[in-house]
C-alpha cells in the first residue's frame, strides 16, 4: 500500500492522456515501476471505484463558491463524444461521417451547470442518443439529481418524452425542424365521466388542433407506472424498453400511450422555447449546451495520445480508460474553478475594479492553456499536497510571457 496514491495518479494520467504505461514509469521509483502499475491497474481501476471517485470530485465542485453561482445541479445535458478504435472490436460500430473507414465508441455523458460531469457511458457505433440519454441519468455517480436535461437535436421522440417526464424529468431537446413540430391539446374525451368542456386556448386555439388520446393514456396508466419502476430499480434497460416500444416506426400499444403521454410535455417544452417575452429557458438550454461542447474540446486535449484513438479491444477496457477520461476532467474543472473563484475574492477584497455576478456567472473552467498535458511526467506529491494551500495568484499588472498563440 505505500504510495498507493501515486500509482493510482500515474495510471490515471495513463490511461486519460492515451499514451500507455511507458512516459510514467520511472524504474528508480518502487511506485511507478511497470509491475507496481500493472498490479495496481488491475485490482484497483475499475468501473466502480471510478465511479465512487467521481463522486467525492462532484461534491467537492458543488460546495466550491463560484460554482454555485453557476447553477444549483438541478441543469443537465447530455451528449456523445465519439472515439475511432482502430483494432478489432465487437463493441464498435461503424460511421462514415465520424469513423471514416474504420468502426468506433460513442462516449456518452452527462454534465451538470456546475460543469460537473455526473455520470457516462460508452456505447458502440453511433446510435440515436435519445436510446441511451437516460440509461446514463440513471446511473449517475453523485451530486444532485437533475430536473432538466438539455440534449441536441437528434434526441427526441414522443415516446421519449413521455419516459422522461414518468421518471420526473423535464427533457428539454433542441429542434431543428421547429417550425415543423406539432402543438398537442389535452382535452378529456367528450362524455366521459367528470369531463370538463374543452379549453380556450386564446391566441394559440389555431395552432392546438392536435389532440392527445387521454383515455389510451388511462387505460394503460398502471402498466407504464410498472415500467417507471422497473427502470428506476434497474431491472430493465430504457435503451431496451425504447426500442420495443417503437420497433420499425410502428409503437406498440404501451408504446402509444407513452407517447400521447409524451406529447403533453413536449408541447410545454415547445411553449416555452418560443416565449416571445421570455427567452430565459431557450438561454438556460443554450448555456447548458455549450458548457457540454467546451466539456468535449477539453476531453479531446487531455486524450491527445495515439492520435486520440481508443485501442482498447474490450468493453470493460473502453470503459474503464473512458472513465479515467471523465475523473481526470472532473479533476481539472475543480482546479480551475477553485482558482477562479480565488481570483474573484482577491479581486473584490482589492476594490480596484468592480466585479460583477452576471460577469462572474459566464465564467468558465473549462480552460487548458496553463495546464500541460506532453512532456515529460513527474508526480511530487510534497510539493503539491492539499496542505500546501493554492499557489500565489498572478499580478494582473505584471508583465506576461506570450507566445504566437496568445499573439
Amino acid at each position: 500500500m505505500e504510495d498507493l496514491g501515486k500509482s493510482l495518479v500515474a495510471l490515471l494520467v495513463a490511461e486519460s492522456c492515451n499514451i500507455g504505461l511507458t512516459p510514467v514509469i520511472d524504474v528508480n521509483e518502487k511506485a511507478l515501476t511497470r509491475s507496481r502499475l500493472s498490479h495496481v491497474d488491475q485490482n484497483y481501476l475499475r468501473a466502480d471505484t471510478l465511479a465512487a471517485a467521481n463522486g467525492l470530485l462532484i461534491t467537492a465542485q458543488g460546495r466550491i463558491e463560484l460554482a454555485q453561482m453557476w447553477g444549483g445541479g438541478l441543469l443537465a445535458s447530455v451528449d456523445g463524444l465519439r472515439f475511432v478504435v482502430p483494432v478489432k472490436s465487437i463493441n464498435t460500430g461503424p460511421s462514415p461521417k465520424y469513423y471514416g473507414y474504420k468502426r468506433g465508441v460513442t462516449w456518452l455523458n452527462a454534465v451538470n451547470d456546475q460543469v460537473a460531469g455526473v455520470g457516462a457511458m460508452v456505447v458502440r457505433g453511433t446510435p440515436r442518443d435519445s436510446l441511451f440519454t437516460l440509461d446514463t441519468l440513471l446511473n449517475l455517480d453523485g451530486g444532485v439529481r437533475p430536473e432538466m436535461i438539455a440534449t441536441d437535436n437528434a434526441s427526441y421522440s414522443d415516446i421519449a418524452f413521455g419516459l422522461y417526464k414518468m421518471l420526473g424529468f423535464r427533457f428539454a431537446p433542441r429542434f431543428r425542424d421547429l417550425a415543423d413540430q406539432r402543438f398537442w391539446r389535452a382535452d378529456a374525451p367528450p362524455g366521459a365521466e367528470g369531463a370538463e368542456p374543452a379549453g380556450d386556448y386564446g391566441p394559440l386555439e389555431k395552432l392546438a388542433v392536435n389532440k392527445v388520446n387521454l383515455a389510451r393514456v388511462v387505460d394503460h396508466w398502471p402498466d407504464m407506472l410498472r415500467v417507471a419502476g422497473s427502470l428506476i430499480t434497474n431491472q430493465v434497460r430504457a435503451y431496451e424498453l425504447l426500442r420495443m416500444f417503437g420497433s420499425e416506426g410502428h409503437p406498440s400499444p404501451l408504446g402509444a400511450a407513452f407517447a400521447e403521454y409524451g406529447r403533453i410535455d413536449k408541447t410545454m417544452h415547445l411553449l416555452a422555447l418560443v416565449d416571445p417575452v421570455d427567452d430565459t429557458y431557450r438561454r438556460l438550454m443554450t448555456r447548458q449546451l455549450t458548457v457540454q461542447e467546451s466539456r468535449h474540446r477539453l476531453a479531446r486535449a487531455i486524450c491527445h495520445g495515439g492520435r486520440g484513438q481508443i485501442r482498447q479491444a474490450y468493453r470493460e477496457g473502453q470503459e474503464d480508460q473512458l472513465a479515467a477520461l471523465g475523473l481526470v476532467l472532473n479533476a481539472v474543472v475543480p482546479w480551475n474553478t477553485r482558482y477562479l473563484d480565488a481570483a474573484v475574492a482577491a479581486l473584490r477584497e482589492a476594490g480596484q475594479i468592480e466585479v460583477n455576478d452576471e460577469d462572474v456567472a459566464r465564467l468558465s473552467p473549462l480552460k487548458d492553456r496553463h495546464i500541460n498535458f506532453m512532456g515529460r511526467y513527474q508526480f511530487n506529491f510534497a510539493a503539491t499536497s492539499p496542505q500546501q494551500g493554492l499557489r500565489p495568484l498572478r499580478d494582473p499588472a505584471a508583465p506576461q510571457d506570450t507566445d504566437e498563440d496568445d499573439e
